[in-house]
Order: structure tokens, then sequence, then C-alpha cells
């Protein structure tokens, strides 16, 4: 047996390994010229993701520039931004009523079996026009391409490795330094009750629980203790290791913090958004997710940046890894030509180009900066470490969130083991893995052994279904 690492993982040392670079969907509704892409002028029209819901008006105003821009140096083609959050519950009924913006986002985990449904369009032809194709880091476009070698699905921006974020500000609030945050699970654990000891009514630490995030962040710790939960063989059969030590671990430990050191506050059911909000409301001390979440508490929560530290997640035992994942740009099945021409432009020009060419990287960050919007946000590198440290140095003068509050990260990040998400049925698993969190947030009697086997037993039913 193996474990996932085969399916989106990849390992720095595979990226600097990459040479310098030189069924049920629909095309969303609306009339016969918004299906075929013409907006009755002779224009393409484009419907593309734009923010978060919510998000503030100084981000809203640099994405409108940035459409302003694109649209002068493509008249052919008529952009319409629309909000979009992607969420699992909501995304597959988006998709199949035709509901979705004509390119939209979906993370790394979801792509294959979308393609094997038949739901996103064949943008490969497309894709191989990008003059710099052929430099990604293969695991990465691997995640986005089907098995007839096609990629459907481009890599667009978000490539992570988790992290430990933490409120500077309420560390001190508990005599704690916020310049040395906690390494290790023990101290994560009692950091926060001195936070929460200090703080009444705020969570030292705490976890999603809530629309598939619990079942996701449960993963991540479980890889930071050196568990898996998901085993596939060379054949592609797929057997569930939820019973594993370090998942066990990691929710002992969480039922710990919640019924003896009552340092995870009041609220259980938190997800990505929510969790968000609380955190730079100053509700949350310390809470796990991508290291690129920065951008969007600035974007659409308000936060104080001042307050904001980002450290490694702690490891502990042989095998521990830390989990990555990243975001994909794809489109309904079936669009029709016209739009997917004007989607690898609007992808180029949106997401990609400004990691490779020097002109677009200073012009994408110069409108950023203008509207006060975050520029240097710590990602992983898509092509390669080389490539990435250009990049920065082309918008060095225009660097503007506090790396010196994230260095913690920042100075391991190039070394983290990283490895991707279980590669089968991993949303699906996700969800059923929500309430074994939940039940161990609420639940002081909740038998984890016992969560955990009904839990193993169902997602292999799950896995069984192929």
């Amino acid at each position: 047996m193996k474990s996932t690492r085969q399916a989106i993982a990849f390992t720095l040392a595979g990226a600097l390994a990459i040479s310098t670079l030189a069924a049920c969907s629909s095309g969303g509704s609306g009339s016969d010229d918004e299906t075929s892409g013409s907006d009755g002028d002779g224009k393409v029209t484009l419907k593309v993701v734009s923010l978060l819901p919510g998000s503030e008006q100084e981000a809203i105003d640099a994405f409108n520039a940035q459409v302003e821009e694109f649209e002068a140096a493509n008249p052919d083609i008529d952009i319409v931004p629309e909000e979009y959050e992607w969420k699992a519950t909501t995304f597959a009924p988006q998709l199949a009523g035709g509901t979705l913006p004509d390119v939209f986002e979906i993370p790394f985990t979801d792509a294959k079996t979308l393609v094997e449904n038949g739901q996103l369009a064949d943008l490969d032809e497309q894709f191989r026009t990008l003059p710099y194709a052929d430099s990604f880091n293969p695991a990465i476009i691997e995640a986005g391409t089907g098995a007839d070698g096609h990629v459907y699905a481009i890599p667009a921006k978000n490539v992570y490795g988790v992290g430990l974020h933490y409120n500077r500000a309420l560390f001190e609030s508990a005599g704690l330094d916020p310049d040395q945050p906690p390494t290790t699970w023990d101290e994560v654990r009692e950091d926060a009750k001195k936070i929460a000891d200090a703080n009444p009514g705020v969570a030292g630490y705490m976890q999603m629980s809530q629309n598939n995030t619990g079942g996701w962040q449960l993963t991540v710790n479980t890889f930071a203790r050196g568990g898996r939960t998901q085993e596939v063989a060379d054949d592609g059969t797929a057997t569930s290791t939820l019973t594993n030590d370090g998942t066990k671990e990691a929710l002992e430990w969480l039922k710990a913090m919640r019924w003896e050191d009552n340092s995870l506050g009041s609220n259980f059911l938190l997800d990505w958004g929510t969790m968000n909000q609380a955190f730079a409301a100053g509700q949350v001390a310390m809470y796990t997710s991508g290291s690129d979440v920065f951008t969007s508490l600035v974007q659409t929560n308000d936060l104080d940046q001042s307050t904001y530290g980002l450290a490694a997640l702690p490891l502990e035992g042989d095998d521990a890894g830390v989990l990555t994942g990243g975001t994909l740009a794809a489109m309904p099945a079936n669009v029709d030509e016209s739009k997917k021409e004007a989607a690898i432009k609007w992808i180029d020009f949106f997401y990609l180009a400004k990691l490779v060419d020097e002109k677009r990287a200073v012009a994408d960050a110069e409108t950023l900066v203008a509207n006060d919007q975050p520029v240097g946000t710590p990602v992983l590198p898509m092509f390669s470490q080389e490539q990435y440290e250009q990049n920065q140095e082309w918008i060095a003068d225009f660097i503007n969130v506090p790396l010196d509050q994230m260095t913690s990260y920042t100075d391991t990040m190039f070394d983290l083991p990283l490895v991707g998400e279980p590669s089968q049925k991993t949303q699906e698993i996700y969800a059923l893995l929500d309430p074994v969190v939940q039940a161990v947030l609420t639940d002081e009697n909740a038998d984890v052994d016992a969560l955990l086997e009904q839990a193993n037993t169902e997602a292999q039913a799950l896995l069984d279904q192929g």
C-alpha cells in the first residue's frame, strides 16, 4: 500500500527541479447569445469569479480596475464579475443548476471527480497556448488533468501549506511573546488556556467543524501527527484508515481542551468563512488554515493587520506532514469555443501572467496597492522556488503585508514536508467527519474510538463504490 501523497501532493524538492521559466452542468442560464458567448454586438460575454460575498469596497475597486485593464487590452471580451465562495454543500447544486460563472474556482480535491462525471470543459487546447504551460510543477497540473491526459482545470492561485494563524494582541494579553508562537501541540494547548483564562469569552484555539471543514481540519491535524486517513494501492483500490493513532490523538487533544481546559470558547459550529470572521473580530486566538488566508481576512473581514501572526504548523511523529492544497480555474462542460478562448486570456491575465512576467507582476501589484489590497501574502510556488523568488524581487517595492509577523512560517515554507489531501471521495469523507468533530466539542462523554470506528466503516463504504 502507499499513501495518498501520489494524488496531488508535491514536495518542494520536486518544485525546485522545475526549470526557470523563459455531464449535468450548464453554461449558465440566460439568452442564446449568453450561452453561445456573444452579447449581441460581436463581443464575448464571460462571467467570472470576482470576490467573496461581503468583500470590502477597496477590494471590489481593485478587482474592477483589473477588469477595466483587461477589457482595454481585449475589447472583444466583456467581463461580468460575479461574487463567489466555493462551499462543498452548495457547489454541486450550483453546477447542476447552471448558476455558476463561466469561469469558476474549485479546490484541487474536486477536479478528478468532476472530470470523470463529464462536468468540466476540456481546456487542453487553450491551456497549451500559454507560453509557460510546460513549466508548472507537474504534480500541480496533474490535479486538473483527466485520464485522457487533457487539462480540464488550470492551476489558478493559492497553492498553500496549512499554517497556524494567531492573534498577537491576544498573546500579549496573556503575557505570551507574540514573536515566539507555539511550536508543539502541547504548547498550543498551554497557550490557548492562558489566553482563554485572560480573556473570558475568547477561544484560545478553535477548529472548524461544519460544511466539510471539520473533516478537512481533522485531516490537517492527523497529518501533523504522522497519521494518514486513507491508503491507495497501486491498482487504485483505497482503504480508509480513520482509526489511525494520529486522528485519535487529534480528537483526544481537542476533547481535553474543550472539557478540561475550557479554552475553545462557546461557538462550536464554525466553517471557513465564519472562522475567519471570528478570528478577525478577536474572538479566536489561534486556528489552522491555508497560509494564503491573510488576503481574505483583509479583503472580507477587515482584519487589523497589526494583530496578525502566522506560524508553522506543529509537527510530531515519524511521518508528520503539512497538508497542502490549492485552487483551480474551470468551466462548465458545455461552454462553446469562443468562451474557452476568452477564458484562457482571462486566466492568463488575472491569475498566472503576474507570476512569470515582470511587467504584468508590477502592473498587478500597482493596482492592488493603489486600492489598499495585500501584496505578498505567503503562498507556495506553482512553478519553482527560483521563479517565485524572482517574482518577489519584481514586486519588492509593493509588498505591504506584515511579513515580519509571519517569519515562523516563511522561514520554513520551502522545507515543509507537504502531503496532498486524500485522493478518493475527499469531500464526502470530510462531510462524514464533521459530526465526529462536533461530537467531541459538544459531548463530554463522546467516545472517540467508537466515533472513528463508525466513520471508518462509512468511509470505506464510500470508497468501495469506486
